[in-house]
């Protein structure tokens, strides 16, 4: 079925929202020296400009996701839509930190209302047999936005101050605004009462596990952290006992029942994982390890998202045509053979010896991704897509949040010198080649009610 022009308005809106929430996860690290200089606050402080966002992110994803089901899709895009464009204005005007973050947590909030609902938009939209590739557009989408983020901040910070990495934000978000408003279906409710019981478990859990698990960082007080951690724990156990109970979870794990679900699951978690035990590790090898600069490190480690982006596509076609777990399997293994050849490297290997496996990553990863994804939407039924996106979000953030704690206790253990570092990023690159073929043999699993 051709694409309608109505259809194609509606991608192009749903790709602009997801690329700026994208951006704006990753262009603020860059600024976080010139902020903390203009604002005349520490770099420990100007952290929290991050911090807010991922902290946003992570309380309220399930929660809207839910309330996406309850009251329609459409309309927590717009609502995200609007407070997302507000808050990057908020941003760029905020004279003070704590203003900043103030705002920044508006401007997660908003992000996780486009993130939350934005797969399951693409499901209304797209007729069953082209959703692979439209998940394979947006699986692009993501990935150009991850490449391009660095040197979009470096572009942006060579002519302008600061606050225009967000004061940009207005135009294009008032651009997908408009496009939505014309192009995007009105979807349903389900006409579930939303449980704020769950919701408040869900963020009080979130919100610990997040604290606890970032204050595992160099001159944070680890036993403070692991107790903050360990209450977080428990308040999201408590969480996950309620959902058992509860005839539409706020978290599906009903759903969950279904194996084609949980093996979209648990695959997803193991490979994000892995991913992230090489995105955090690898720069130290190559700036500490290696003493190369910040320019070729940065080049380098944009390899594996440009090949992502080359993959995502191709691989978003393939979904509509073969079965997920054939794909997916294939594409993991790759990965996984492309980090341990990064592991038997030198931190002084050539650069087009380092950029040949960690395009091989990138292309294994794009390989699974778009076909796991449209395994995981089509799994649930339809009133549920909400549900099942944020449980997809959750999937990821839970996976990147593992593998960034598995990198800082690696590190912890063999130390922080040049050579230590060099031991620590070998043992984190097999930790995650190890994540990379466990996911792979759980990708392999039967999915039976998949079509």
């Amino acid at each position: 079925m051709p694409h309608t022009p109505s259809r194609t308005l509606a991608m192009i809106t749903l790709s602009i929202a997801i690329g700026l929430a994208v951006l704006d996860s990753i262009i603020a690290n860059l600024a976080l020296p010139t902020i903390a200089t203009s604002l005349a606050v520490s770099p420990a402080a100007s952290v929290w400009v991050v911090n807010a966002y991922q902290l946003a992110m992570t309380v309220s994803l399930l929660p809207l996701a839910a309330l996406g089901d309850i009251s329609g899709h459409r309309r927590i895009y717009m609502v995200g839509l609007v407070v997302f464009t507000l808050a990057s204005l908020a941003c760029g005007l905020a004279p003070t930190l704590p203003l900043l973050v103030l705002a920044r947590l508006l401007q997660g909030i908003g992000a996780a209302c486009i993130t939350a609902v934005n797969m399951a938009l693409v499901r209304h939209i797209t007729p069953r047999e082209h959703l692979g590739r439209s998940m394979g557009i947006i699986g692009l989408v993501v990935a150009a936005a991850a490449t391009a983020g660095p040197s979009i901040a470096s572009a942006i910070l060579a002519v302008a101050p600061w606050p225009y990495l967000f004061l940009l934000n207005v135009p294009l978000g008032a651009l997908a605004l408009a496009l939505a408003l014309r192009a995007l279906p009105v979807t349903p409710g389900s006409g579930h009462r939303f449980d704020m019981a769950s919701a408040l478990l869900n963020a009080a859990g979130c919100g610990l596990i997040f604290l606890g698990a970032a204050g595992f960082g160099p001159g944070d007080h680890t036993a403070r952290s692991a107790l903050i951690l360990t209450v977080g724990l428990v308040i999201f156990i408590g969480f996950l006992r309620r959902q058992t109970r509860l005839a539409a979870p706020m978290l599906p794990v009903d759903l969950l029942r279904l194996p084609v679900f949980a093996v979209s699951a648990a695959t997803s978690v193991c490979a994000y994982i892995g991913q992230t035990l090489v995105f955090v590790a690898l720069p130290f090898f190559y700036l500490v390890a290696g003493g190369r600069s910040q320019v070729e490190t940065g080049l380098l480690m944009t390899a594996w998202p440009a090949a992502l982006v080359i993959a995502a596509p191709l691989a978003g076609r393939l979904a509509d045509r073969y079965a997920a777990g054939r794909l997916c399997g294939a594409g993991l293994a790759v990965m996984a053979g492309g980090m341990l050849l990064l592991a038997r490297l030198p931190a002084d290997a050539p650069m087009l010896a380092i950029i040949a496996p960690l395009l091989v990553c990138g292309a294994g990863f794009g390989l699974f991704q778009s076909p796991n994804n449209r395994a995981f939407m089509v799994s649930a039924p339809l009133d549920r897509s909400g549900a099942c996106a944020g449980l997809m979000t959750t999937a990821r953030l839970t996976g990147q949040t593992i593998g960034g704690l598995l990198v800082a206790s690696i590190f912890a253990i063999t130390g922080i010198g040049p050579a230590a570092i060099g031991q620590g990023v070998s043992l984190a690159l097999l930790v995650a080649a190890g994540f990379a073929a466990a996911a792979t043999a759980i990708s392999l699993l039967p999915r039976r009610s998949l079509p």
